[in-house]
């Protein structure tokens, strides 16, 4: 019994494993049926959808000629805005022709040569009268900055450019040389500025511009080595040496930068080269021809960085008439041409030039210093502080009714420290307390650096000892010798934007607002021009002084610039900013298109951005005619030759390129009209073309594509 109960369970067993294994293959049988399936399905559905994509495809092309053709006609806004400031650049030429004030026209040079002679023989050494004439030198010098900046490659030559700069230079090196002649002239008379606790001279004398605070050691005592100017709260404390000598202090703080290079104080927008890939729309030739007015007049030549810097502040990515005249033939050639060259649109073009590489390779090699402050990154804010010991000139002696003064040739003379006789021994430092503008924001305690004139920079070396004290808005520092110092801060404490919304509020206005680490700032946008609206800081409104004034986008950029606010990337910005640099194609193609429906239409920043690569855009848009905050957002896709409607939200878990049921467009024009209301093409159509420029010189000097 027990051998054949074992025989029967072994037949068992043998009888389960069999059908246990006829269960697993009939399983996989079925799954395998089941996968084919699913993937007959999959294919299937992929087919439908290749279809409908190819539909899609295929209409987009066939309608592509008449959208570009009439995305072409809006954007001969912006050639009809730049035609309007060329003849207001030769209407104000004009009206200073037949004003005949005497004041000299900046960009005629024999004007400003004799206008500089005449001042330069004029021997009324006042410092009042000098700072008033400063302030028309620092207009002419403005006007010529405006210039620089303002006016597009196509209308202003090379031999221009030089003379321009040439002549901010000579303005500049003659305005010191009266200031400091002023300087001279006040301390001949400094008794008369007696300090009556003191008996030294003390004298602060200022307008909007400049400060003039000056000390003159008339009684010598050693107790006497402290002293704060009471109407500029500026200080020093002297070494004991200079305590003793026939010294004179002086503080000059302008609210101007006339040390920093030239270059960077013509800083134009980035560079967004594009090489040849036809930045603006592609036009069937057959059917659009190519304006007359919108030829280039001439071939941009290679240029240096500091050149390119001093270029046009606004069409530095290739000037309107350029971009106007871009044909392409619609055909799949054409359209791998473009992405070819897509690739390398967002490469400078100082790159591409092999000699300019093999320049720049060489200068990245070699060791930098640490002590020299780095331009591209750090900026002076505040303007500059000039801080000098003088040698103390013959006083005025009264004799009778005569006033006898004796004239050197050498004009003023500056005091040595430390004694150059004794250049290994120590000596004390020079202690300093500057009172911060309060027309400037520093978001950080600022950096304190000195300028080697020698080098042409600026280095922190020298500086010791700095101590910020940010309630009684003051800093203190010590200097080993008497230097011209600035307070620099991070070009880049406000990138990237934490977000940013471009609103319109009414018939040619509209908002732009930047969210930031430290600020809210907005900037409101009417007709030709734009203006400062708030700067929140902490619930707390700052900076109310530069609110309220219309001005034009190149100035309100210097201005905020110089107050602190910087919100403008430069040209390096990407390699101090954590940034997913955008192709230039897809990036200036965007800016022009959202300027041209930014009448009827809101934008605003989306977090799938930095997400969706290099080569494509997303943001988010919402049909907006009334005075209220945006609900309704929805998000698009661009890549500067076709916009596509995404299905993702914002508050989607991952990012997805996956499209909503709709067709997809051209340009972005077309593809808002699809759902668009016939008000909101109605504005777009009717929109100002000054109110069109001002919005894409906004988004262009911003970049908020790239630096969001």
């Amino acid at each position: 019994k027990s051998g054949g109960n074992k025989k029967v369970s072994k037949t068992e067993r043998l009888r389960l494993k069999k059908e246990e294994k006829e269960r697993r293959l009939k399983e996989e049988e079925e799954a395998r049926f089941q996968a084919q399936q699913e993937e007959a399905a999959r294919l299937e559905k992929e087919r439908i959808e290749q279809e409908q994509m190819e539909k899609l495809k295929a209409k987009e092309r066939e309608r592509r000629e008449a959208e570009l053709a009439e995305l072409h006609s809006l954007e001969q806004k912006f050639l009809s805005a730049q035609q309007w400031k060329k003849d207001c650049r030769a209407y104000a030429k004009w009206e200073h022709y037949l004003s005949c004030d005497g004041s000299p026209d900046p960009t005629v040079l024999q004007e400003i040569n004799t206008f500089m002679s005449l001042w330069r023989e004029d021997q009324n050494e006042d410092i009042q009268c000098v700072m008033e004439k400063g302030e028309q030198v620092l207009n002419l010098m403005e006007k010529l900055h405006f210039l620089l900046l303002d006016t597009p490659p196509s209308e202003i030559t090379e031999k221009e450019t030089a003379q321009y700069q040439e002549s901010i230079l000579a303005l500049q090196n003659l305005l010191h040389q009266k200031y400091n002649g002023a300087t001279e002239h006040l301390l001949k008379t400094a008794n008369t500025y007696e300090d009556s606790e003191t008996g030294n001279m003390q004298a602060v004398i200022k307008d909007k511009n400049v400060t003039f605070c000056i000390w003159a050691n008339l009684k010598k005592k050693v107790r006497f080595t402290t002293e704060v100017f009471r109407d500029a709260q500026h200080g020093f404390q002297l070494p004991m040496a200079l305590a003793l000598s026939s010294v004179a202090v002086r503080i000059v703080h302008t609210r101007y930068d006339h040390v920093s290079p030239l270059w960077l104080r013509c800083q134009s927008l980035p560079e967004l080269e594009v090489s040849d890939s036809k930045v603006l729309t592609q036009h069937s030739k057959d059917n659009v021809e190519e304006p007359e007015e919108a030829k280039p007049t001439r071939e941009e030549p290679n240029v240096s960085a500091e050149e390119e810097m001093c270029s046009d502040g606004r069409e530095n990515a290739v000037s309107f008439e350029e971009k106007s005249s871009s044909i392409d033939d619609v055909n799949e050639t054409a359209e791998e041409d473009t992405e070819k060259k897509s690739e390398i649109l967002d490469v400078p073009s100082e790159v591409q030039d092999p000699q300019l590489q093999e320049e720049t390779h060489k200068e990245e090699e070699a060791i930098p210093d640490e002590n020299v402050v780095d331009l591209q990154r750090f900026v002076p804010v505040g303007g500059v502080y000039h801080i000098d010991a003088l040698q103390l000139p013959p006083q005025v002696k009264q004799v009778k009714d005569w006033s006898l003064v004796e004239i050197r040739d050498g004009g003023l003379e500056l005091y040595p420290y430390p004694p150059e006789e004794a250049e290994d021994a120590t000596h004390p430092p020079i202690q300093i307390t500057l009172r911060l503008p309060d027309n400037v924001m520093y978001f950080e305690d600022p950096v304190i650096a000195r300028w080697d004139p020698a080098g042409q920079q600026w280095r922190t070396d020298g500086i010791s000892n700095v101590t910020c004290e940010r309630q009684e808005q003051s800093v203190t520092f010590e200097m080993a010798a008497f230097y011209t110092v600035a307070l620099l801060q991070d070009a880049h404490l406000n990138l990237p934007y934490q977000a940013w919304e471009l609103q319109p509020t009414g018939t040619d206005e509209a908002l732009f607002v930047f969210t930031t680490v430290f600020a809210t700032i907005q900037i409101q946008i009417k007709g030709n021009q734009c203006m400062l609206a708030s700067v929140m800081m902490a619930e707390k409104d700052v900076l109310s002084h530069l609110t309220g004034k219309w001005t034009n986008p190149v100035n309100l950029r210097a201005v905020l610039k110089n107050a602190g606010v910087n919100i403008f990337p430069g040209e390096y910005s990407h390699k101090y900013v954590s940034v997913t640099k955008k192709a230039a194609l897809a990036e200036v193609r965007a800016y022009q298109q959202m300027a041209l429906v930014a009448s009827g239409f809101a934008f605003a920043w989306s977090k799938w951005n930095q997400e969706a690569g290099q080569d494509q855009v997303v943001f988010k848009v919402s049909e907006h005619l009334e005075a209220d905050a945006v609900k309704d957002w929805s998000l698009y896709v661009f890549n500067g030759q076709k916009a596509q409607k995404l299905k993702i939200t914002e508050t989607s878990e991952a990012f997805s390129e996956e499209l909503e049921d709709s067709e997809f467009h051209s340009t972005i024009y077309h593809m808002l009209k699809d759902s668009a209301s016939r008000e909101a093409i109605h504005k777009v159509e009717t929109a100002s073309c000054l109110f069109v420029d001002v919005v894409y010189q906004l988004l262009l000097a911003t970049r908020v594509l790239t630096y969001s």
